[in-house]
């Protein structure tokens, strides 16, 4: 992988190259803050856990169906709570993006809604099997009777049905599948199905519906997380939009699919957007007004401009390239903790970045390249791409790699072609051989992001010390 040299890349649309070390206007994200939500999560597992066990007399689990009873309430109360917990680690919280990381709230998200739809599942088998026990009837008749019999019983199956369709949809081949627009759309029901599940909870539950007490702090829990859900993703962005303003400014074509969109606004440095984050746009034209979607900043934000580049995936971005100057823009965020906060460069204290970037994955770390504090060999970019024409920003990132002194290097064509993976541990050791003492920035596709991991891994760099942004949804 030679190194570039001046003049080989195209022009550039970039008004200015700017290299700006940010004053860090958020605390440096990192593992601490996961570990601390991860237990706020676990220590809200205790008091629903308390709820059961008051309402639970001692002595009176004598047989298997009474136990099984038992573990249907408790597992109906976990994948309760877990719900609450999904919506709320969806609410784009700042606190949760900005220290934490989108990438690790969203991987958590996922996680945790597979255990919400099994525990929820397990929650109508184990009671059904267990009622079939206590009174002496097989599990069919018992669910035709649970399901007639008891209030708001089908409004539950239906949310649990409904529940399940998300899940199916967020598996990971099914969202490659799917068009944006549909699996976010889909993804709206699970208000649908907390709201069945709320009322099912208070006619039948027995932990509520003999509990004031009970209902009332359950009802709170949920007012809170919508509450926050409201504010954060309706409130927050309204306001936000009327004050600054943004329009667009400029669509400009940076190569084969892929268009560059310049934005302007009123006191746009008082977001506080950082280079590395994303922001969700949602453009007021014809035929787009209705979607909102995540792109992050392309390039060092100022207090006047934006920029966002799109890369036409076929899921509606390819219409942004129709944009007209003057199109209003409401945005939410930003949002993410791939940030320059992450580097252990400081004075005194020499630790090398690693930039590791692959097809759409160069936007963020375009912007990084500029932003990233350090000068010479601290930084190095390495830019995958299987064609030539592919790489885009060359020119800006050759510009950017001469004034601040930057390793700039392409890995171009593919596996076949090269006859070699210009991203394996031995090819990155060759190139840059401090890897392990570097922090490293990953930004491209799924495959491309969780293959060159394992290689990072294998080299002997820390986990904490590989920052991903992996372009899914």
């Amino acid at each position: 992988m030679p190194t570039v040299s001046a003049g080989e890349g195209r022009v550039s649309s970039h008004r200015a190259v700017a290299p700006v070390v940010p004053g860090g206007l958020l605390p440096r994200p990192g593992r601490i803050w996961a570990w601390a939500l991860l237990a706020v999560i676990i220590l809200g597992v205790l008091p629903v856990l308390a709820v059961w066990w008051q309402d639970t007399v001692p002595g009176t689990l004598r047989g298997t169906g009474d136990y099984l009873a038992a573990a249907g309430r408790v597992t109906g109360l976990l994948g309760s709570y877990l719900l609450l917990v999904l919506v709320a680690l969806m609410a784009r919280i700042p606190w949760l993006d900005n220290r934490v990381g989108s990438d690790v709230v969203a991987r958590w998200h996922r996680a945790l809604g597979e255990y919400t739809v099994i525990l929820l599942g397990a929650h109508a088998c184990l009671l059904v099997v267990g009622y079939g026990l206590q009174s002496g009837t097989d599990p069919i008749s018992e669910t035709v009777t649970v399901e007639l019999s008891y209030p708001d019983v089908l409004m539950a199956t239906a949310a649990l049905g409904l529940l399940i369709m998300v899940g199916v949809t967020s598996a990971r081949a099914a969202r490659r599948r799917l068009a944006y627009e549909t699996w976010h759309f889909v993804h709206l029901y699970v208000y649908l199905a907390m709201a069945l599940a709320f009322a099912h909870e208070f006619a039948v539950g027995a932990d509520f519906s003999g509990s004031l007490r009970n209902r009332v702090l359950w009802s709170a829990v949920h007012v809170v997380v919508f509450a926050t859900l409201v504010v954060f993703r309706f409130v927050v962005p309204v306001v936000r939009s009327v004050r600054h303003s943004v329009r667009v400014a400029e669509v400009v074509s940076e190569g084969p699919g892929v268009i560059s969109i310049y934005l302007t606004g009123r006191g746009l440095d008082r977001l506080g957007c950082e280079a590395g984050q994303f922001l969700r746009w949602r453009f007021l034209a014809r035929g787009l007004w209705w979607e909102s979607h995540p792109y992050s900043l392309s390039a060092q934000p100022t207090d006047r401009t934006l920029r966002i580049t799109v890369k036409d995936l076929g899921d509606g971005s390819g219409r942004l390239g129709r944009l007209r100057p003057g199109t209003r823009v409401w945005f939410e965020g930003p949002y993410g903790a791939f940030t320059a906060r992450r580097s252990r460069i400081r004075p005194g204290r020499r630790h090398g970045s690693l930039l590791i970037a692959g097809g759409a994955g160069i936007t963020p770390i375009r912007a990084l390249f500029e932003s990233l504090p350090g000068t010479g060999a601290d930084v190095i970019l390495l830019y995958r791409a299987s064609r030539p024409e592919d790489l885009v920003f060359w020119g800006e990132l050759e510009t950017i790699a001469r004034h601040r002194g930057f390793g700039l290097y392409p890995a171009v064509g593919t596996r076949e072609e090269l006859r070699w993976d210009p991203l394996s541990a031995r090819a990155l050791l060759s190139l840059v051989p401090d890897t392990i003492r570097r922090d490293v920035y990953l930004c491209g596709p799924p495959g491309l992001v969780e293959s060159t991991t394992r290689q990072l891994r294998e080299v002997g760099v820390p986990r904490h010390r590989i920052h991903v942004e992996a372009f899914d949804m």
